[in-house]
């Protein structure tokens, strides 16, 4: 039953992950770099220390006994995941979102799952564990679902401009792909930064932290994340003098804008919030977590696409290789779970 908590505590997260941006789409006369900013501030900066400081007993005394060199791996690997999004990004111009998320976070889902094992010389000892062959199914199906999905929304742009008889000029595959390799590999060292930073957490439960341990780690895997995306943003806003964006711009709609950027930030940062808690019960295969959250990721973000109506220009096949798809993650996230209750 720990189990299964742990799968619903992940759920719960992927589906605030999945509708995190969709505030974006009612944010107005702001530049891309005004709007991230904002809302990396709340959940990579603000909330990673308020969260902490309301759920960790005596939070001084235990970052005053947490080891040092955890707190500068969390942090690294933070850094390392925060140029892995800034990569993502960049990549949604030259391949499309769909593309760009089926191959970043299949990457991530397999690298981000068996890299702690692995560096803790460990993989082999887990994966000739109890249910070990469904955690490998899970994940070989996970990886097919992800695949499955990315092909179904490049069949979408295919049929979107087909109907908008418009064709998609800025489509490379030789430029977005390296950014797709580079945001899945390094986006997948976020769940490795918090596996790093367990010690921290470690002490944290000495203090009565409980299922709340993960929420110290954020502390420094989190701001790690956002030192990156703070340089990259102002380095946007000093190229195309942005700055103005943050006070008002003519008749920008000042606090509107930084209501859905605060919410973006909220909904985002509950992502990690209930990723740590359903993280601590997974039992011997904590290290599936990674893989469990991103399978839910795709697939709830695929239903809130179809929920927000944005297949309704599909055609058959793009469907039926949709249907497919959703099919596909659903066995990966039973598969994942059966191998983690064998365990």
């Amino acid at each position: 039953m720990s189990v299964i908590g742990g799968v619903m505590l992940h759920a719960v997260g992927a589906s605030f992950a999945a509708l995190c941006y969709t505030p974006q789409k009612k944010v107005s006369q702001w530049s891309w770099q005004t709007y991230w900013l904002a809302q990396a501030f709340v959940c990579w900066f603000l909330l990673p220390i308020i969260v902490a400081w309301i759920t960790i007993p005596e939070l001084m005394t235990v970052l005053e006994k947490a080891p040092s060199d955890a707190m500068w791996k969390a942090f690294g690997l933070g850094m390392a995941y925060g140029v892995g999004g800034t990569a993502f990004g960049i990549a949604i111009r030259y391949m499309g979102f769909s593309l760009t998320y089926a191959i970043s976070i299949g990457i991530s889902c397999v690298v981000g799952t068996l890299l702690p094992p692995f560096v803790r010389g460990e993989l082999m000892t887990v994966l000739q564990q109890n249910g070990a062959e469904w955690i490998i199914t899970g994940m070989i199906f996970g990886v097919v679902g992800i695949a499955l999905c990315g092909l179904a929304g490049r069949y979408k742009e295919i049929d979107l401009a087909k109907s908008l008889k418009t064709q998609d000029s800025s489509f490379s595959i030789g430029k977005g792909l390296p950014l797709c390799l580079l945001a899945g590999v390094l986006s997948a060292l976020y769940g490795f930064s918090i596996d790093q930073g367990q010690p921290i957490a470690e002490v944290a439960v000495e203090y009565g932290a409980g299922d709340y341990q993960s929420n110290v780690i954020y502390i420094f895997s989190n701001t790690g994340a956002f030192l990156v995306t703070l340089i990259y943003c102002l380095s946007l806003h000093r190229k195309q003098g942005t700055f103005k964006e943050f006070v008002g711009k003519g008749k920008s709609p000042l606090t509107r804008n930084y209501i859905f950027a605060i919410i973006t930030g909220l909904l985002w940062y509950s992502q990690f919030f209930f990723y740590g808690l359903g993280h601590v019960k997974m039992g011997d295969y904590k290290f599936t977590s990674w893989a469990v959250h991103m399978i839910m990721l795709v697939l709830f973000s695929t239903v809130a696409g179809l929920a927000l109506r944005e297949w309704v220009h599909a055609k058959g096949k793009t469907i039926w290789t949709l249907a497919l798809a959703l099919a596909v993650l659903v066995a990966a996230v039973l598969a994942l779970t059966i191998g983690n209750s064998m365990a």
